[in-house]
């Protein structure tokens, strides 16, 4: 249940003093004050906020009250830089670390942590499997702990990653400290398995409800693809107000069809997907956020953490596979909270190309088995298989396509039957021979002490599967071994006194021991199977929100267990009285919608037209509801295109996403309001006093026409 609203304590009252100084908002948003109250009475916290309600405030607000750092893990590598980008130019202390950066940069970033020089440290959970990570921010001291995209830690999940599973040992690995886990897309399964899985001890559970009363949700029947993509250009074209649109594909292959067909109807569309390469898709991604795109096509790969607050449309031009990923990418829509519309395009074959990709990623045990013995005959006397998954699945037995393949070698490197090289780390297969009764009696700690320290961290990582088998990275190992090359010397000492067997591995799959059979291995086979039946489940629910003759609003509410499912809204096509034909476009959709709110105002005394304001994330967050959905005067469009022109110019000489110099919202108030002195500026909605110092002079130059 949600958490009750908390009195005002000195402690919150600081809290909303810095959400106005720092982030320039009035007020936190529903769920905002109950989460920052908990973290900052030091509960461990699960937050579900939905798309654009603003979780990153529920941790950056404490994490600038509290003494000590807040480390930030999360899944978003490509958008970290983004969200930092951000929190600088607030003037707020915060930074990352992933794969993107050098081994110098990395080592200054965290020689400012450990100077107290960085408040907000953003991480991906597998930077913990690198080095002395984790050691060296528990010697700093970690005061506050958060889980981003918290739903990627359970197998229920829409996005499950098994990075994510490593991060209650990095947790514990950091000293337990009190840890907030969020996410926008959790049933009451995946709650209690975020609660299980990061050890949280008695949660504050903040959950305010899925529900995002702006967004309208249709559901479109079409025939096949060429249905869908004359419908998607009639959508398209009719599109008339300020804003963008996301549309949304399965493939890269058809996100670059989609963009193509787009562009030949003179519709200004863009590809975005995670096969372009970083410059481009930087490029992409900044065209969008900057509005020099007013369309872009993509795969699931964009999206995440996108704080780009007027997309008016979004459009899937095929079913998702679960009801989750629908819910968050459809909510990219509309994060001002005015008018926006989220649109299905749907045929029935939609469901066989999520089949393909379940039966890819969770094959069956026969084509696991297939695809071990495969490797058993592939493989050389010293167990090392050359070939790659696509020879393998050519010489399984039965019909077993590449993806199956390549899951098949992922399950089998899990379950300690095969190691799969990364021949950029320094890794090693290594099998323990001695009995704990041995190592007890022959190696002591004044003389052995590295070698039991060596043998107690593989065991711990491994457990009794050191006994078969495990491939172990020697750079993970903790500190004080000596690193790898350390490592590798204690390695060669043990097995002089044949108490492990080691061997360095090239690249390629190496098998841990080619004369047992695949049921000598401990593969997870139930839990295999277990995934497999919730996935279909997952795309069944998908398949029947599509053909409901109900509520679509409440069959979303009741599968994610929110109490304020009702039997009708005047926001879905089938409460709007008709479902749209696919010829009928996007008129059709907003002219039943514009009549159901307008019929619902005059029946509730005006419901819309409410002042309420709160902080959300980022860009546009916390908008008013009524206050900013009347149209723009031609003057005052022409003012708002004059101040998105500073903005960009800003912007690109900043190197951030236009939304960190200010979000759409603020810009649309001020073209609005017409202020034209620094008092006047910092009354607008997201004004706080950092942007107005960096910032306003150049705005309020146009503001005054100077």
């Amino acid at each position: 249940m949600p958490v009750s609203t908390p009195t005002l304590s000195p402690r919150l009252a600081e809290a909303r003093a810095l959400l106005l100084e720092r982030f320039g908002y009035p007020d936190f948003r529903p769920g905002q004050t109950e989460a920052v109250s908990a973290v900052l009475e030091g509960r461990d916290t699960l937050v579900v906020l939905p798309t654009g309600g603003g979780k990153s405030l529920c941790y950056q607000v404490p994490a600038l009250l509290l003494d000590g750092l807040t480390v930030v893990i999360s899944p978003l590598i490509s958008l970290m830089k983004d969200q930092v980008d951000a929190l600088t130019a607030r003037g707020l202390p915060a930074t990352f670390i992933n794969s993107t950066l050098p081994a110098s940069e990395v080592s200054d970033r965290m020689a400012r942590v450990q100077r107290g020089e960085i408040k907000l440290l953003y991480v991906a959970p597998e930077r913990f499997d690198l080095g002395t990570t984790a050691e060296r921010l528990k010697a700093v001291g970690v005061r506050l702990l958060a889980v981003d995209e918290a739903h990627c830690i359970s197998e229920w999940g829409h996005d499950f990653r098994p990075s994510y599973l490593r991060v209650k040992e990095v947790r514990q690995r950091l000293g337990a400290p009190p840890t907030v886990a969020l996410t926008a897309t959790a049933t009451p399964e995946v709650r209690e398995d975020i609660v299980r899985q990061l050890g949280l001890n008695d949660p504050a559970l903040v959950l305010t409800g899925f529900d995002r009363t702006n967004l309208s949700y249709h559901v479109i029947a079409t025939k096949n693809d060429a249905a869908k993509d004359a419908t998607l250009i009639d959508l398209l074209r009719e599109r008339t107000d300020d804003g963008v649109a996301i549309v949304y594909a399965s493939t890269r292959k058809t996100v670059e069809r989609i963009a193509t067909m787009l562009q030949h109807a003179r519709v200004a569309a863009v590809a975005y997907h995670a096969g372009l390469d970083d410059a481009h898709r930087a490029e992409v991604q900044e065209a969008f956020m900057q509005e020099r795109a007013r369309v872009i096509v993509a795969t699931n790969a964009f999206g995440m953490g996108i704080d780009k607050a007027n997309v008016r449309l979004v459009v899937h031009h095929a079913m998702p596979g679960t009801l989750e990923a629908y819910y968050q990418e459809a909510g990219r829509a509309g994060r001002d909270r005015l008018p926006a519309t989220a649109i299905l395009l749907h045929s029935f074959p939609d469901r066989f190309m999520h089949e393909f990709f379940i039966n890819g990623a969770l094959p069956e045990p026969d084509v696991v088995t297939a695809v071990y013995d495969a490797c058993v005959r592939l493989a050389d006397r010293n167990g090392l298989v050359s070939d790659d998954a696509a020879s393998i699945a050519a010489e399984a037995r039965g019909k077993v396509s590449d993806r199956e393949a390549d899951s098949a070698l992922r399950i089998l490197a899990r379950g300690g039957a095969l190691a799969v090289a990364d021949p950029s780390k320094s890794q090693a297969q290594v099998r323990l021979l001695a009995t704990p009764a041995r190592i007890k009696a022959e190696l002591n700690e004044t003389e052995h002490g590295l070698e039991l320290a060596l043998l107690r961290s593989l065991w711990k990582r491994a457990g009794e599967r050191f006994q078969l088998g495990i491939v172990a990275d020697l750079d993970a190992l903790p500190p004080g071994l000596g690193g790898a090359s350390g490592a590798a010397s204690l390695l060669d000492a043990l097995q002089d006194k044949q108490m492990v067997v080691w061997r360095r591995l090239g690249e390629g799959i190496t098998l841990t021991d080619r004369t047992k059979g695949i049921t000598d291995w401990p593969v997870d086979w139930s839990g295999l199977e277990r995934r497999r039946r919730g996935e279909l489940k997952k795309l069944e629910m998908v398949q029947k929100y599509a053909y409901t003759d109900q509520c679509r609003r409440a069959f979303v509410l009741r599968y994610f267990g929110d109490p304020a499912a009702r039997p009708k809204c005047d926001g879905c096509d089938n409460c709007l009285g008709a479902r749209i034909m696919a010829s009928e476009g996007l008129a059709a959709v907003k002219g039943r919608r514009g009549a159901a709110t307008r019929s619902a105002v005059s029946a509730k005394g005006g419901r819309g037209t409410s002042k309420a304001t709160g902080a959300g994330s980022g860009a546009g967050s916390g908008a008013t509801a009524g206050a900013t959905d009347a149209p723009l005067s031609r003057e005052e469009i022409e003012l708002l295109d004059a101040l998105k022109a500073v903005r960009s110019r800003l912007a690109k000489e900043d190197s951030v996403p236009a939304y960190v110099i200010f979000p759409d919202r603020s810009l649309r108030e001020m073209a609005r309001a017409h202020p034209r002195t620094s008092t006047d500026l910092a009354r607008v909605h997201g004004v706080g006093p950092t942007r107005l110092e960096r910032f306003g002079a150049a705005f309020l130059e146009v503001l005054r026409g100077d």
